[in-house]
């Protein structure tokens, strides 16, 4: 039988729990693990996961990024240890926009610096690029590690929120699809599919995630209410500098996106495009000492 995350019996062996801290904001439970800066003005990075991950993806990044800067990592919502917020998959606080609020407004609630860097992974630029559109942060730059901001192509794209709308109204497909995914088999392929290798202790931590019918729900309730096309159309209009990290053997985003996503910014957004070869879509956890080096420091400042 699947159960579902619970920090009293999962906490005390998940990545860096000695930095983590629940806060209560815009209605949700979140759980935030925060690394303070040597001074509160040596700024601060906020880490956006993508779907279906959590805090655990930045275990090896966060601790190089905080030589430099205060980090702070959250868990999305429905995701981990970060609670659905109410009225479950059909929250408008599961959709980019709802997101992003609830984002911004747990920034207000934190005791850390407002981030001047944004860095999102997949669908976490996703968010960092809607929170900066909407005013709900203020960063001077944001980093998109293999962005999935621009919406999918073909059959894949027409049927991807229609498919996951479904899924997520069905209360008992994130109870099968945790309990297939007790596979080691399962997770195996999921994994392939990204063009990335990880190590056991990567594997073994996505086990337990996925293995989770709540984190399973907060997954499809948060691709059911993803409004990628909107995202797109509102680039233009972006003023923070955009800077593209892609793996090149990324098979879940096509490395094709990168360069049209900095072609609709405005000339003064767009920024360095930066590929990794042999690198797939779990590309800060495979190499994440060459992943910071493209965030910290800025090469172009």
């Amino acid at each position: 039988m699947s159960h579902d995350l619970d920090w009293r019996r999962d906490g005390p062996g998940w990545p860096h729990a000695d930095r983590s801290r629940f806060v209560q904001a815009g209605g949700l439970h979140c759980h935030v693990q925060t690394w303070p800066g040597a001074t509160r003005s040596s700024g601060c990075c906020l880490l956006l996961h993508g779907t279906g991950a959590s805090t655990h993806s930045w275990r090896d990044l966060a601790p190089l990024l905080a030589a430099h800067t205060t980090v702070v990592a959250v868990d999305l919502p429905g995701h981990a240890f970060t609670g659905m917020p109410p009225g479950g998959a059909g929250s408008p606080q599961l959709g980019l926009s709802g997101m992003a609020r609830a984002l911004g407004a747990l920034l207000q609630a934190l005791d850390t610096p407002a981030p001047d860097l944004l860095v999102g992974h997949s669908a976490g630029a996703a968010v960092a690029i809607r929170m900066a559109l909407d005013g709900h942060a203020r960063p001077g730059r944001i980093v998109g590690l293999n962005a999935a901001v621009l919406p999918l192509g073909g059959l894949a794209g027409q049927w991807f929120s229609p498919a996951a709308k479904l899924m997520a109204a069905l209360p008992l497909v994130p109870q099968l699809f945790a309990w297939r995914a007790r596979d080691p088999t399962v997770l195996a392929r999921l994994l392939e599919g990204t063009g990335s290798r990880l190590d056991a202790t990567g594997q073994a931590l996505y086990q337990r995630l996925v293995s989770s019918p709540a984190h399973a729900r907060g997954a499809l309730a948060m691709m059911a209410n993803w409004d990628l096309p909107r995202l797109a159309a509102d680039l233009p209009r972006l003023a923070v500098r955009l800077d593209l990290v892609v793996g090149e053997r990324d098979h879940t985003v096509p490395p094709s996106h990168a360069p049209r996503i900095l072609a609709a910014l405005p000339p003064g957004s767009r920024g360095r495009l930066s590929l990794l070869p042999d690198l797939g879509h779990l590309a800060h956890e495979e190499d994440p000492l060459s992943v910071s080096a493209l965030i910290l420091p800025d090469p172009d400042a």
